[in-house]
């Protein structure tokens, strides 16, 4: 990353998590001259261990690729799904399997920590990058209103759902918060994952079990635990023990016939509220929004960072597309942005519709509506077109 200022910068970024890093490594490979702002990845200070994992599709996969960070990646980092196991409250089953739906993997778990460093040092080495401190003038919002000024570089916010920037740009944060937290933590069982990932939906609840090799190989998971605030509470004040206890019990445990097996913490627990969330308006003259700074959703289908990988790949095309059409337009021009916006906001929009109908329908407690949702999930198990349909989906969210 060249630390040098004295070249004019087309796009400027705020934000260096990997919605931002990947933005900024993939203008920079068009050429592009871009500032980025934020905390080195690599040189932040650890407060512990790192118990993030994401569950990446083939399209944010390729994205990594082509920017020369998958590859990057250590071997035990990377954890193909080659399989998932989704279960209801009364017995309703889901399953799906590469091998059936003729793909490499479903997903692939990634450890968190793993590429942020690897996307760190494909930033030192980026050729048109420029570091910025955050006070720099031409990473600061103009208020709403402000005159436009469509020579200073393009303004992308990538802050994630806490974004001050985006309240700055007075773009409206509607968010409806859920009432619950997920819970995160690493994971060790006594039986191999065979590359599974299993999952539970249940009320009030979602458990997902994401098959990992860290620090177990073929034998780890990456836990994400959907409760109640205060069902969260309380299990965050257990001691291991009888944290591990509550987990067997909701996963099956091997006592219970469990596939998963035993289950053991590997590590500390960690957990954050829940919400659906979007921005009012994701773009304005000289400035967007991307990644959770523009729209945040339920974490049950884990999409949360192949809809901000999505929203790179997105603009990216655009303001290619637009400079090479029209070279005298400025990265900023508004009408250029909208149609990032536009490409966007219906994949988006379906993602929260879907986790935050399958979040309400698992959630009532009505008889019959359990009865039948969980009917409506074996018979979708025995469709394989829909089923097909709902991979595709999900691999090219």
């Amino acid at each position: 990353m060249n630390s040098a200022a004295s070249r004019p910068l087309d796009v400027c970024i705020r934000g260096q998590g990997a919605v931002g890093s990947c933005l900024a490594l993939a203008l920079s490979r068009q050429g592009w001259q871009v500032g980025l702002a934020g905390l080195d990845a690599a040189a932040a200070p650890r407060r512990g261990p790192d118990v993030r994992a994401y569950a990446l599709n083939a399209a944010s996969a390729a994205l990594l690729r082509e920017l020369r960070v998958w590859d990057a990646l250590p071997a035990d980092a990377i954890t193909p799904v080659d399989a998932m196991d989704v279960r209801g409250d009364d017995g309703g089953q889901l399953g799906f399997s590469a091998w059936t739906q003729a793909v490499d993997a479903l997903a692939w778990i990634v450890d968190a920590a793993a590429l942020d460093e690897a996307l760190a040092q494909a930033l030192h080495f980026a050729p048109h990058v420029q570091r910025l401190k955050p006070d720099d003038p031409r990473m600061q919002a103009r208020p709403a209103g402000a005159a436009t000024d469509l020579a200073r570089p393009l303004l992308a916010v990538c802050e994630g759902r806490d974004s001050a920037t985006r309240e700055a740009l007075g773009a409206d944060w509607h968010r409806h918060g859920y009432g619950h937290q997920a819970i995160a933590a690493r994971l060790v069982a006594d039986r191999p994952h065979q590359g599974v990932a299993r999952q539970w939906f249940r009320s009030p609840d979602i458990l997902a079990l994401l098959p990992f090799d860290r620090p177990a190989p073929g034998h780890a998971y990456a836990l994400v635990w959907s409760l109640p605030d205060a069902q969260v509470a309380e299990l965050q004040a257990l001691d291991d023990a009888a944290f591990e206890a509550a987990l067997n019990a909701a996963s099956g445990g091997a006592a219970s016939g469990g596939a998963a097996g035993t289950l053991r913490l590997a590590g500390p627990r960690v957990a954050w509220p829940l919400m659906l969330a979007q921005a009012q308006r994701w773009c304005g003259p000289g400035w967007v929004l991307l990644g959770d700074a523009a729209h945040a959703v339920h974490p049950l289908a884990g999409q949360g960072l192949n809809l901000g990988l999505g929203d790179v790949r997105a603009l990216v095309d655009v303001l290619v597309a637009a400079r090479a059409d029209t070279p005298w337009r400025a990265a900023g021009d508004e009408r250029t942005l909208r149609r990032y916006v536009r490409r966007r906001q219906t994949p988006t929009h379906a993602m929260g519709t879907l986790t935050d109908g399958l979040l309400h329908l698992f959630a009532a407690q009505d008889a019959p509506l359990r009865s039948l949702r969980n009917v409506g999930m074996s018979a979708v198990d025995r469709l394989g077109p829909v089923k097909r349909w709902l991979t595709a989906r999900a691999l090219d969210a």
